[in-house]
């Protein structure tokens, strides 16, 4: 069997038979969903039961659809640091830090073949007046042949 690939097109080729099979495929891109903090979180409440039932059964179906890559929420702020890297030496700021709708309090990472799709699948998350980040994520196949070229040499 031999494996290939250009930019998101990903083939395989292989002998079954004494016929040659080709198969080709989409690789799907990677999406990352940050649910953005409140105050109520960043004070430490967590959700009520009904909540993390709904929650649950949208994590059961993103399992249940191959789409769920990864998941977590995140401790309020006033349990992290922030490290900056502003010249010289960094410096490590403890929190917590303003602006709780700025901050991040979970996400998921999920498998879409789009942007479209990902987006579809955000809107059904259960956070009445809550918001929530929709960025993908980088792949080998998005930077230059330069670029990856330089990394494949290490």
């Amino acid at each position: 069997m031999a494996l290939g690939s250009y930019g998101r097109l990903a083939w395989c080729f292989f002998k079954w038979d004494n016929i040659l099979l080709i198969i080709f495929y989409l690789n799907h891109m990677r999406f990352l969903l940050l649910v953005k903090s409140s105050l109520k979180v960043e004070t430490g409440a967590l959700p009520d039961l009904q909540l993390f039932a709904a929650m649950e059964k949208y994590n059961d179906r993103l399992k249940a659809a191959g789409m769920l890559l990864g998941l977590d929420g995140l401790e309020p702020s006033a349990k992290g640091v922030r490290i900056g890297f502003g010249g010289g030496e960094p410096t490590v700021t403890p929190g917590p830090f303003p602006l709780p709708e700025e901050l991040v309090s979970g996400y998921w990472i999920i498998r879409a073949a789009s942007l479209d799709e990902a987006i579809a699948w955000a809107k059904q998350a259960p956070f009445p007046g809550g918001v929530i980040e929709v960025r993908q994520i980088q792949e080998m196949a998005d930077f230059s042949p330069e670029i990856q070229a330089a990394i494949d040499r290490k």
